[in-house]
C-alpha cells in the first residue's frame, strides 16, 4: 500500500524532485514530519496547505492506498 507525494515551490527545491511514492503513512502530520526530517524542509506544517487527490484537505484527513498528497507552501509572486 502506497501514496504519491507531490512537491511544489520551495519543497520541490529542497526535496530535489517533483514527486515520490512512499508507503502509506498513519497520518498527514506524521508523513510531513518524516519528509521534513528526510529532506530538510524548513517550513513547519502550520505554514502549509495540504491537498489529497487534488482537493484541499484538513490535516486530520485519513489516507488510503493510492492517494495523491500535495504539500503546498506559501508562494509569492510579482
Amino acid at each position: 500500500m502506497s501514496i504519491t507525494v507531490l512537491y511544489f515551490a520551495s519543497l520541490r527545491d529542497a526535496a530535489g524532485r517533483d514527486s515520490e511514492q512512499l508507503p502509506l503513512p498513519a497520518s498527514l502530520h506524521g508523513l510531513y514530519d518524516e519528509l521534513r526530517a528526510r529532506h530538510g524542509f524548513s517550513l513547519p506544517a502550520d505554514k502549509l496547505r495540504v491537498a489529497v487527490d487534488g482537493a484541499f484537505a484538513a490535516w486530520d484527513t485519513p489516507l488510503r492506498d493510492g492517494n495523491e498528497v500535495a504539500f503546498i507552501p506559501p508562494v509569492s509572486g510579482g
